[in-house]
């Protein structure tokens, strides 16, 4: 199966799930929870993030340049600025643009390496993050539930 027809399948998955006519997963969880929700989500992903960028770090720049310190500050002031970027700018393609920009500055920046650098512990850190991302699906069975989903419509594109 070429990625094409893994993306394709993925993009039927999530129309077939948005058409359903079912509540967004924002009404499963009980409205006086949301904000403690909300908290401990951007808290789990901002440590996994920082785990991620600590490692792709190492791989790319070294030990020497790599700080845990650093890949702490990259993720918050990435996060914010980003979030930051998305809600305020109404064009979300100008928002994406800026906000890879400011990831590849502090990358580039606090963990001091050129561009290509930059560029490489980027794209390593969203291997490294897919694969964890697969990883934590196979353990809490999410993975077979999404495959659920997008296996009738895989039959379709072959």
């Amino acid at each position: 199966m070429t990625s094409a027809h893994l993306l394709h399948a993925l993009l039927l998955g999530i129309l077939s799930i948005t058409a359903s006519g079912e509540d967004p997963w924002w009404k499963i969880i009980p409205e006086e929870t949301r904000l403690l929700f909300s908290v401990t989500l951007f808290l789990v992903n901002l440590f996994v993030l920082i785990a991620v960028l600590y490692l792709a770090g190492l791989v790319v720049v070294g030990r020497k340049r790599a700080l845990l310190s650093d890949a702490f500050i990259i993720s918050i002031l990435g996060t914010v600025l980003s979030t930051l970027f998305f809600m305020f700018i109404p064009y979300r393609l100008i928002a994406l643009v800026l906000a890879i920009i400011v990831w590849l500055l502090l990358i580039k920046r606090l963990y001091e390496t050129g561009w290509f650098g930059a560029v490489a512990v980027g794209l390593l850190m969203i291997i490294i993050f897919l694969a964890v991302t697969v990883l934590l699906a196979l353990i809490f069975g999410i993975l077979s539930y999404v495959i659920e989903l997008i296996f009738p419509y895989m039959i379709l594109i072959f």
